[in-house]
């Protein structure tokens, strides 16, 4: 006994002095996906190791894309713009993660009064068409007429979305309501990949799927991964107003800068506020914090679409979750704990 009790006190001694190989960063970018730019850090033991995250990340990070398309088909493949297509014609059987997609867009229309609304795809669709013209010829550039987009919003109704879980399948009651994931699509995309790559047994990662960042723990070292928020104003010469630190936390900025076209001055861009069917005009940025990457997502558009009150109230009854604004003019306006995430 004693010589086994000597021999166990050697091998914890041995291998307490035992120094583990440093995990080492690796990095991929992807440009053919959620029409946007997609970056992926992770630390790993090995370039073997790395591999196999990345194979997971961009198998995972393709089939989102596809799943919640709105523009392609898909041999085999049943997505959202496979449900628009049969609209007011019969139920469409999709994967789970559409209907987890939707289910939770609907939590999201329910907590934000409506403001956003996965089911304004026929509005979208109008203001889509008119930027995309506004944009390959300004000098025709023009805005809808309120009565067109009106005619649309009577086909936006969200409760004419039937989800049958059971059954896996989704069915639009109105055959001219349309399906638009824009505000949660990306987001959400990347909170289940880093669950997928959790369960992988990644525990160092940062990725952002068009400036939709999420973060797994912190980086490998211990050090807080630090995200730049970009600057609306581009002729000020810097690129970013705030670095902030993040670990386990997803951060999401919707702005007036990233998809937009302007008539007569003034720039009309991709964020429509569903009440007025009408781009906001109040702010030019708001930045959201959270630990869920779908819901900062959901909500930097909704908060976006709020006065300042409102939106400071909503994110004041949310859990771990802060909010950054930006006026036209340039001030800044902060949520109370945002602040605490910033470093210089």
């Amino acid at each position: 006994m004693k010589k086994f009790a000597a021999l166990v006190i050697a091998v914890i001694l041995v291998s307490g002095c035992m120094q583990l190989e440093p995990k080492k960063k690796f990095d991929a970018q992807y440009f053919d996906y959620f029409d946007t730019f997609t970056s992926f850090t992770v630390y790993a033991d090995d370039e073997e190791q790395f591999a196999e995250y990345e194979e997971l990340f961009s198998s995972e990070l393709e089939r989102y894309h596809q799943l919640f398309d709105i523009y392609e088909n898909y041999s085999g493949l049943n997505n959202i713009k496979t449900i628009n297509d049969n609209a007011g014609i019969t139920s469409v059987q999709v994967d789970e993660e559409i209907i987890k997609l939707l289910e939770f867009a609907k939590e999201e229309y329910e907590k934000t009064g409506g403001q956003v609304n996965v089911a304004m795809g026929s509005v979208l669709s109008i203001w889509h068409d008119y930027r995309e013209g506004g944009i390959s010829d300004p000098q025709r550039a023009q805005i809808p007429g309120m009565q067109e987009l009106e005619r649309a919003a009577a086909h936006m109704d969200i409760e004419a979305v039937r989800i049958d879980s059971g059954k896996s399948s989704v069915y639009l009651e109105d055959s001219a309501m349309s399906l638009d994931v824009g505000a949660v699509a990306k987001g959400y995309a990347a909170r289940r990949i880093c669950e997928k790559l959790r369960k992988a047994g990644v525990n160092s990662a940062l990725i952002s799927i068009g400036g939709n960042v999420q973060t797994i723990g912190a980086k490998a070292d211990g050090d807080l991964w630090r995200v730049g928020i970009q600057n609306p104003d581009s002729s000020q010469g810097q690129s970013y107003l705030y670095a902030v630190e993040l670990k386990d936390l997803a951060l999401v900025t919707s702005g007036t800068y990233q998809r937009y076209y302007e008539v007569d001055g003034v720039r009309y861009h991709h964020i429509i506020d569903p009440k007025t069917l009408m781009p906001r005009q109040e702010f030019v940025s708001v930045s959201i914090l959270s630990p869920d990457g779908g819901e900062a997502d959901a909500l930097s558009t909704a908060v976006f679409n709020l006065p300042l009150e409102e939106g400071m109230e909503l994110i004041g009854s949310l859990d771990n979750t802060e909010a950054f604004w930006v006026y036209e003019d340039g001030r800044e306006v902060f949520s109370p704990g945002f602040k605490n995430y910033i470093r210089d």
